[in-house]
């Protein structure tokens, strides 16, 4: 890896682990994520390893356990791969940093090992026995691929400090109205953000997992900058991007929709900076060609990859990437863009087809009770008597349903 200031945190890791100083499992969430220290004990990243996503056979969260096996029909995403998880998280940042958006963390994959991780009986008491031959015969530690527990893969994602849940931070200032180069600020990497989600199709984007930092002025402990800074000063974090790059559009009764497009500022058409920054990369196909083969590089380290679904992920998100080059182009919001019609693409042009959906006929917006049609209204109606642009409607089958508008019509 070539990121020397990146190894050298991991190492950090793993002298803090050899003295003792174990991960701590993180409460919340469906998979085994963990809060790694240095040996200072200062928190340094998040690790999320592979065998232990809500799938994974190593998953330590007992609630999450039960619903697998008790309530499948109701768990997980249909449109995503299964302990694909850690790949997503390092996925996004390697499209956030190709388009220069700079709102996730620095994230890689990494293997790392704890007695603190989940492991299965037999690893346990396999790593005991090769400790205590190694300790007895030192001579025989060479005969062991590895004394100890064997190592995990996951995502190690930096930890960002001093910032706050979106949610918190939108409701103390949703009365105050922010400094306008604030707002500015804020607007931008809120855009970034809104991008880098539209492209990867992330299912999990909740108020919840993106972070706000707020800093009136330059903190004390923080580093001397190589560019001045304009303080007060904001920054956006996009996390939890593990449940993102689905194979396929969400399935019509669970869109998974984008809860930021429910903001007021959602509204606002995108700045000519972000046009300028992103549409340049995103309309040039040698370059979306070579973000797909960083991807595909990465997708690769693992032993399940599949080349048919990681060709219908990149489907999808080059569908993603055709539309938001349009609302680009167009000068449309946010929420605009994620109302959009879904887009794949097919075929060694790379066009772009819209998606159909075999399903009862029915719309489903963010808030259905803000939707312009009730739902009621719209049962046992035909596509034609809908608004529904001519090149998208179908009259091999009144049954169909199209995705317009980030909603189900019929």
């Amino acid at each position: 890896m070539d990121d020397p200031d990146f190894c050298e945190l991991v190492e950090q890791a793993e002298e803090a682990i050899d003295l003792n100083i174990q991960p701590t499992l993180i409460s919340q969430g469906s998979s085994g994520s963990y809060f790694i220290r240095n040996k200072e004990k200062k928190i340094i990243a998040v690790f999320k390893p592979k065998d232990e996503e809500p799938y994974g056979a190593q998953n330590p969260k007992f609630a999450k356990w039960v619903q697998r096996h008790c309530c499948p029909c109701c768990f997980g995403r249909s449109c995503l791969l299964l302990n694909q998880g850690y790949l997503s998280e390092a996925g996004a940042y390697v499209i956030d940093q190709k388009l220069g958006l700079n709102v996730v963390p620095k994230t890689h994959v990494v293997r790392l090992s704890s007695p603190i991780f989940h492991y299965t009986k037999l690893n346990r008491k396999k790593a005991g026995a090769k400790v205590a031959i190694a300790h007895k015969f030192p001579s025989w530690e060479k005969r062991f691929r590895r004394v100890g527990l064997p190592f995990k893969k996951g995502s190690f994602q930096l930890f960002v400090e001093g910032y706050t849940d979106s949610n918190k931070w939108l409701r103390k200032y949703s009365s105050e109205k922010l400094p306008e180069p604030v707002f500015t600020q804020f607007l931008y990497q809120f855009q970034c953000m809104a991008i880098l989600d539209y492209i990867i199709r992330n299912t999990d984007r909740g108020d919840a997992n993106w972070l706000i930092r707020y800093d009136l002025e330059k903190p004390l402990d923080e580093p001397p900058s190589e560019t001045p800074e304009i303080f007060p000063r904001l920054k956006l974090a996009a996390i939890d991007n593990g449940l993102a790059f689905p194979f396929k559009h969400p399935d019509s009764w669970r869109l998974f929709p984008y809860h930021w497009q429910r903001q007021p500022f959602a509204e606002l058409p995108f700045t000519e900076e972000i046009v300028n920054l992103v549409l340049p990369k995103t309309s040039d196909p040698e370059y979306v060609n070579g973000i797909v083969d960083n991807l595909k590089e990465l997708f690769k380290t693992d032993h399940n990859f599949s080349k048919k679904f990681f060709k219908r992920q990149m489907r999808v998100l080059k569908g993603q990437i055709a539309n938001l080059n349009t609302a680009l182009r167009e000068r449309k919001s946010p929420a605009e863009l994620a109302k959009m019609p879904w887009l794949i693409v097919k075929g060694p042009k790379d066009t772009p087809v819209p998606v159909k959906v075999n399903n009862k006929t029915r719309r489903v917006s963010l808030d259905d009770s803000k939707s312009d049609i009730n739902i009621q209204e719209i049962r046992g109606r035909n596509k034609k008597d809908m608004d529904v642009p001519p090149d998208l409607q179908d009259s091999s089958s009144s049954s169909d349903v199209i995705l317009h508008g980030g909603s189900i019509v019929a």
